[in-house]
């Protein structure tokens, strides 16, 4: 039995990745360090380059945020596959920081993130896919974007 890479993984999904966004402000959208590659925080950019807007909890459903939370992640694998070629160097995901805009009463934070989480989970596999996480509540975010998530990847010692 072959195991697939995280390439094959991603290809089997049948998603298609958004163009890898441009920063909107002096920042690097990821930065090798060593072994680690730091991934800037992304919004939740789509194949045609527009953005989700809205507000989880006031324009935006749990489920709707769930798939944008999901665009984020493939944002990130745009901006991965555009600066390091191939999701293969990726070891494991050690940290993902998932940041929800939505109204002040809503306690589902964790929900939301999981679309990035799972997708990362399919791609690298649940031992390698799923490191530890934060998912919190934001008054707002860039454009009114409803998801804006960073994260922080092992690289394979090359």
């Amino acid at each position: 039995m072959t195991t697939l890479n995280a390439d094959e993984r991603f290809a089997q999904l049948g998603l298609t990745l958004p163009p890898a966004p441009k920063p909107l402000g002096v920042y690097k959208p990821c930065l090798v360090d060593g072994k680690y590659l730091y991934v800037s925080g992304h919004g939740t950019v789509q194949e045609d380059g527009s953005l989700i807007i809205g507000r989880i909890g006031e324009t935006v459903s749990m489920e709707d945020g769930k798939l944008a939370a999901r665009q984020v992640g493939l944002a990130i694998l745009a901006t991965i596959k555009a600066n390091i070629g191939s999701f293969n160097k990726i070891k494991r995901v050690i940290k993902v920081l998932g940041m929800v805009n939505c109204t002040p009463d809503f306690e589902k934070h964790p929900f939301i993130i999981n679309g990035c989480s799972e997708l990362f989970a399919q791609v690298w596999g649940e031992e390698n896919g799923i490191g530890v996480r934060s998912a919190v509540g934001m008054g707002s975010l860039p454009d009114n974007i409803p998801v804006e998530i960073e994260a922080l990847f092992e690289l394979h010692e090359s």
